[in-house]
């Protein structure tokens, strides 16, 4: 995948809900099919971000703990 079509995000400090408003915010400015790639530190967004996926009408491709207090987490606009 070309780096125009990923748009990579650092969340880490960012506590509910500024983790999903910085994701909702990127996902305006890139096209639909493109997809955002990102890390947060808050474990709220193991509920959040699938919920706003959801509710957006993306996809949440990947949500994985990497490590003992970091999320990374994969967002594909669908439209």
């Amino acid at each position: 995948m070309s780096d125009k079509s990923r748009t990579v995000l650092d969340l880490k400090g960012l506590l509910c809900p500024m983790p999903v408003v910085k994701l909702a915010l990127a996902m305006k400015t890139i096209p639909v099919g493109a997809i955002i790639e990102a890390t947060a530190s808050d474990p709220g967004v193991v509920a959040d971000i699938p919920a706003w996926a959801r509710s957006s009408g993306n996809e949440l491709v990947t949500l994985d703990k990497v490590a003992d207090k970091e999320f990374r987490f994969v967002v594909k606009r669908l439209k």
